[in-house]
C-alpha cells in the first residue's frame, strides 16, 4: 500500500518504521549525488541502498531523486526530506549531549538576559534553586535593555529572556509568557524634605530636581505624561542617565528626585541607599515577561532554569 503524502497523520514516521541509515543516506546521497559512492561512504551495498530509497519513496509515494546519466539529482520532495533528516540527525546529536550533561552534573551553559527589575529578586532566587540542584552548571547572565536583548535571543545568543516584547518588535516566531506589570516609585535621598510632607501631591513634585532616562526612553514618556495628564509641567531641572551607580550618588548628595520601577527601589531601600517618598505615582511600566524563541529546544540546563523563573515569579507575583 502506498501512503500518499496527504494522507500522512502526523506519526506517519513511526507506523512506517522509519530508520536512521535512512536519513544518513538521503544526506550521503545529497552530498554525494551519486548512488555507488553514497553507498561505500555508508559502508553498504549499492543494491542495498537503492532498495532503501525505493522503499522510502514508495512509503511516501513520491520520487526523491531523479536518477540521471551521470548521478541522481534530488527532486523538491527529496529537498524537504533531505532538509529535515539533517534537522533530524542534528537533533539526536544534542539529544547525546544533553544526556551526558545530565549524567555529569549539569555542567553545561545556560545565557539568559534580563532587565533591571527582575535581575534585583526574581532571577536570582531562580539562580539559588538552580545551584541547589546543579552546582557545577555555568549561568552567564546578560543585564540591558529589551531592545538589546531581543536582538541577542533573536541571533541565538540567548537561551531566553525576561523583558518586554515592545509594539515595534517583530514578535514572529516568539512565545511570551507574562509574568507581572511594573509599578514605578518616586525616590530620594534618606532625609528629603518631602519624605515628612504630610499628603504628598503630584504637584509637589512637578518643581523639584529631577534625575530621568533620557528622552525617547519608555520610562522618561511615562513620566512626562504623568505629569501632563495632572495638567502640570514635566520637569525641566533634569539630569538624564540611566547609570544606576551615577543616580543613586547624585541622590545621596542632592535633593533630587528619580522614578524606578518600584521592585528596585524597594531593594534600595532595604539597604538604606535612598528612601520611597510617599506617594503612588500614576506611572506603570509595561509588564514583562519571559520571552523565548518558538522553534529552539532548550539545553535541559536551561530547561531547568526557566521552570526555576517559573517557579519563582509564582511565589513573587
Amino acid at each position: 500500500m502506498i501512503l500518499r503524502m496527504d494522507t500522512l497523520n502526523p506519526n506517519w514516521f513511526l507506523r512506517a518504521r522509519l530508520k536512521t541509515r535512512q536519513l544518513l543516506l538521503l544526506i550521503a546521497l545529497d552530498d554525494q549525488r551519486n548512488i555507488h559512492r553514497a553507498a561505500e561512504e555508508l559502508h553498504m551495498t549499492q543494491p542495498a541502498a537503492s532498495k532503501q530509497i525505493k522503499d522510502l519513496e514508495e512509503m511516501l509515494g513520491v520520487r526523491l531523486f531523479d536518477r540521471l546519466p551521470r548521478g541522481m539529482e534530488p527532486t523538491i520532495y527529496g529537498e524537504t526530506m533531505i532538509r529535515h533528516a539533517r534537522m533530524a540527525l542534528t537533533s539526536l546529536s544534542l539529544a547525546h549531549d544533553d544526556i551526558v550533561a545530565l549524567k555529569s552534573g549539569l555542567t553545561g551553559q545556560v545565557e539568559v538576559g534580563i532587565i533591571m527589575t527582575p535581575a534585583m529578586a526574581l532571577l536570582p532566587r531562580a539562580i539559588a534553586r538552580i545551584k541547589q540542584q546543579a552546582p557545577l552548571m555555568r549561568i552567564s547572565v546578560h543585564l540591558e535593555n529589551s531592545n538589546t536583548l531581543m536582538d541577542m535571543l533573536q541571533h541565538g545568543k540567548l537561551d531566553f529572556m525576561i523583558g518586554r516584547i515592545l509594539e515595534k518588535e517583530n514578535s514572529t516566531g516568539l512565545i511570551y509568557e507574562e509574568l507581572t506589570e511594573e509599578p514605578a516609585s518616586a525616590v530620594a535621598r534618606n532625609g528629603h524634605p518631602l519624605m515628612s510632607r504630610k499628603n504628598l501631591q503630584l504637584k509637589d513634585l512637578a518643581s523639584q530636581p529631577w534625575i530621568l532616562p533620557q528622552h525617547g526612553s519608555i520610562l522618561r514618556h511615562r513620566c512626562d505624561m504623568m505629569f501632563r495628564r495632572a495638567s502640570l509641567p514635566p520637569p525641566i531641572d533634569v539630569v538624564e542617565t540611566t547609570a544606576l551607580l551615577l543616580i543613586t550618588s547624585l541622590l545621596q548628595q542632592t535633593d533630587s528626585i528619580h522614578a524606578m520601577p518600584t521592585e528596585v527601589a524597594r531593594y534600595y531601600e532595604s539597604l538604606n541607599v535612598l528612601s520611597i517618598l510617599p506617594i503612588e505615582l500614576p506611572c506603570k511600566m509595561d509588564a514583562f515577561g519571559i520571552i523565548r524563541q518558538q522553534d529552539h529546544l532548550l539545553s535541559p540546563g536551561a530547561d531547568m532554569l526557566l521552570k526555576a523563573v517559573r517557579a519563582a515569579a509564582s511565589d513573587m507575583y
